[in-house]
């Protein structure tokens, strides 16, 4: 349970890292939002993933975890922009 747990950090700590390194710009997270993208990014990619085969036993690999971390990132950063008049 305790191991599970301490997977799914670090599993969300690589995957948010890899895909915000992979964006360009800068991205003003913390440690704690890069993790939770990266676990939010997993769970995205598999549920599109689902959505799209079918496949109710897909759990999302690397590559499909990193282009879901990035769109949250993407989505993240763009909910901070503050425009200025």
């Amino acid at each position: 349970m305790i191991g599970d747990i301490i997977a799914y950090v670090v599993f969300g700590f690589i995957v948010g890292a890899l895909a915000r390194f992979a964006l360009p710009g800068r991205r003003h997270m913390g440690c704690i939002a890069t993790i939770i993208a990266g676990i939010i990014g997993s769970f995205v990619a598999g549920i599109i993933v689902r959505a799209l085969t079918g496949d109710q036993s897909y759990k999302p690999g690397w590559i499909a975890s990193v282009l879901g971390a990035m769109l949250v990132v993407w989505l993240y950063t763009r909910s901070q922009r503050r425009t200025y008049y």
